[in-house]
């Protein structure tokens, strides 16, 4: 702190790549941590799966061993996106955060079909369930582990804007419903009624799809380059308010990866000199980058204010209409 008021701040590349590297860094110690939560969980789910033969018991088991591997396409995107541009990817790799969410996002499909068919086989044949306070013991223990997790890459996955660690943390919750659902239908058997762990089941499967159309929403919309359009009025307030801009143009944000990027339009007096248009220009991307979360970079373009009637892009209207 005291360190901050003697020193002046900087947003040059290599901050910005610092800041970059910092939001991935976090990404992989939730990823190492929640990987062995729940491979712990596993792991004492599937001794009581030796010891009860609960059916139900193994197929949780084997969604939250599932639920740990999606660790493994997130830690390699996080990976990627560490790299520095290139003359052919002249963005960096962020976009491999949104080919794991697609990833994440069919996993969980997968989840939903495996509960929904092993909840309507239990339905055809149903099956005794043995030892089933042990059963009901690790299906709290699925319920916590997986919730836990799911509150920890949820909360961390926003904060650094990554939409995919998002999706993985309501995947986690999707097996966390799983886990409740084998606790519910070891208490119906053991109250006498053996077809209440397949209809819980059913209602489980649905709703982990209710979880899977919100993961496959959000990973949609970074992959079409949709943006809370809150961010973009933000974006229009922090402009309007530099000195020297006459008025805002267009604002185009898009997400890459879990950082923000930004190019802008800005019209200033056309009297004003190259030099004091570029300082203007300066002064509105140095706004964007303090005020607009989570920015990273932003490209800032000045158009001549005036005079009346003046058509500064005349020459483009027709290639700006295609």
């Amino acid at each position: 702190m005291v360190h901050g008021l003697f020193t002046t701040h900087s947003h040059d590349s290599a901050d910005r790549t610092d800041a970059a590297l910092e939001s991935s860094s976090r990404g992989m110690r939730v990823l190492a941590i929640s990987f062995a939560v729940l491979m712990a969980t596993a792991a004492v789910q599937a001794v009581i799966v030796v010891a009860s033969g609960s059916v139900a018991l193994l197929g949780d088991t084997l969604h939250n061993l599932a639920d740990a591997l999606t660790a493994v396409p997130l830690a390699i995107a996080f990976s990627l996106g560490r790299r520095a541009a290139t003359r052919r990817f002249t963005y960096g790799y962020g976009r491999a955060e949104d080919l794991a969410g697609i990833a994440i996002v069919l996993l969980i499909a997968a989840s939903a079909a495996f509960a929904g068919y092993e909840a309507v086989m239990r339905l055809l044949n149903p099956q005794d369930v043995r030892a089933v306070g042990w059963v009901a013991g690790a299906a709290l223990v699925g319920f916590a582990g997986n919730e836990w997790v799911a509150r920890y890459r949820i909360k961390v996955g926003r904060e650094i804007g990554s939409a995919a660690l998002v999706a993985d943390g309501l995947h986690a919750r999707t097996d966390g419903f799983t886990s409740l659902a084998v606790l519910l239908g070891a208490g119906g058997a053991a109250l006498g009624f053996p077809l209440a762990d397949p209809v819980v089941g059913l209602l489980i499967t649905f709703a982990i799809c209710f979880v899977l159309r919100d993961a496959a929403r959000e990973i949609y919309h970074r992959l079409m380059d949709a943006v809370d359009p809150a961010l973009v009025d933000t974006a229009e307030r922090i402009l309007a308010a530099v000195d020297g801009v006459r008025r805002v143009g267009s604002v185009r944000l898009r997400w890459i990866g879990h950082a923000l990027h930004a190019e802008v339009e800005i019209l200033v007096d056309h009297g004003m000199s190259v030099v004091d248009a570029h300082a203007v220009a300066v002064e509105a991307e140095h706004r964007l980058i303090h005020d607009l979360p989570r920015l990273k970079a932003a490209t800032v373009h000045t158009d001549p204010y005036g005079p009346d009637g003046a058509d500064h892009h005349a020459t483009l209207s027709a290639h700006r209409g295609r």
